[in-house]
């Protein structure tokens, strides 16, 4: 499979459209030429859309030399190309910025809008609408919500800078407070603290709770009843693929709308008047350039 671009790496073809190229590193001296190669590689592409971006001249090595059909491949070498789709979805739902300085972009995430490029999403993701609206080239993520997941999540557009916030989030240093709506517990007393051991499940996408030292952890409270459901405040203390999600259905109130938990229901494609009612509500830090205390918070409601 190829791979994206990383922010702060030397790459030999432009960001087109917002989308940065891909390339597929060769560990192995293979035994065709380039054309050869790729279309075994990348099976679904096809040789004739291969043959096409050759002749358009986006297909390069690390040096920016054009790759033609007949070129010769070595191991260690570099095919930069550009990634693209026949079709895509759009995601009828807009992202919001909520702040812009020198260094970060804080952006109110809508549901269903994936974070980066990735499967059947490229154009239609956070990252590249976010280039594409701002112009920021060296946008990276500093952290990422699930697809299903809306609310606040910050961006990095300065790569001095750029590990000085990343390592708030390695040693933990930013409070994360998330709001979901979920069945009424009446027998548990609030607020709680939930704690497993989380490992990858099964399917490959969901994760489950095994026996063993945990290594996640949330603080769940009560906010109010609203309707038939109770809105919690979810405060994670670990950053865990569907923390919360796993921790709710654990306790008993799966998210509503939840598809993977405590189940994973048959896909059925996004229901887009029915989103996965979990919101990143606030995310809290002390900057580590100015040691200000900074607060953003999302607009949005469940």
């Amino acid at each position: 499979m190829g791979r994206q671009a990383d922010a702060n790496a030397h790459v030999p073809l432009p960001i087109r459209d917002g989308v940065a190229p891909s390339y597929v590193w060769l560990d192995a001296t293979p035994a065709g030429a380039a054309l050869a190669f790729l279309t075994s590689h990348f099976a679904k592409v096809g040789e004739a859309l291969w043959r096409d971006r050759m002749a358009r001249g986006e297909v390069v090595d690390a040096g920016g030399n054009v790759l033609g059909p007949d070129s010769v491949l070595k191991r260690g070498m570099r095919i930069w190309y550009y990634r693209e789709l026949d079709a895509e979805t759009p995601i009828p739902f807009e992202e919001q910025i909520l702040y812009q300085d020198a260094h970060l972009l804080v952006v109110d995430k809508p549901h269903f809008l994936p974070m980066t490029p990735g499967g059947r999403f490229l154009h239609e993701t956070l990252l590249v609408r976010l280039k594409n609206k701002t112009g920021l080239a060296h946008l990276t993520p500093i952290h990422r919500l699930d697809r299903e997941t809306a609310g606040v999540v910050i961006f990095s557009h300065q790569a001095a800078t750029r590990g000085a916030y990343q390592s708030l989030f390695q040693k933990r240093s930013v409070q994360k407070e998330y709001e979901a709506l979920a069945a009424p517990l009446p027998s548990l007393d609030f607020p709680l603290v939930h704690r497993s051991r989380m490992v990858e499940g099964h399917p490959f996408f969901r994760m489950q709770e095994v026996e063993g030292e945990a290594n996640s952890e949330s603080v769940i409270d009560v906010i109010a009843p609203q309707g038939d459901a109770m809105l919690y405040r979810l405060q994670p203390h670990t950053g865990r693929k569907h923390q919360l999600r796993v921790h709710m259905a654990a306790l008993g109130a799966p998210i509503v709308n939840d598809g993977f938990y405590p189940e994973a229901l048959p896909c059925k494609g996004d229901d887009f008047a029915n989103p996965l009612k979990l919101l990143a509500r606030s995310i809290r830090f002390d900057d580590p350039l100015t040691g200000e205390a900074r607060r953003f918070e999302s607009a949005r409601v469940l």
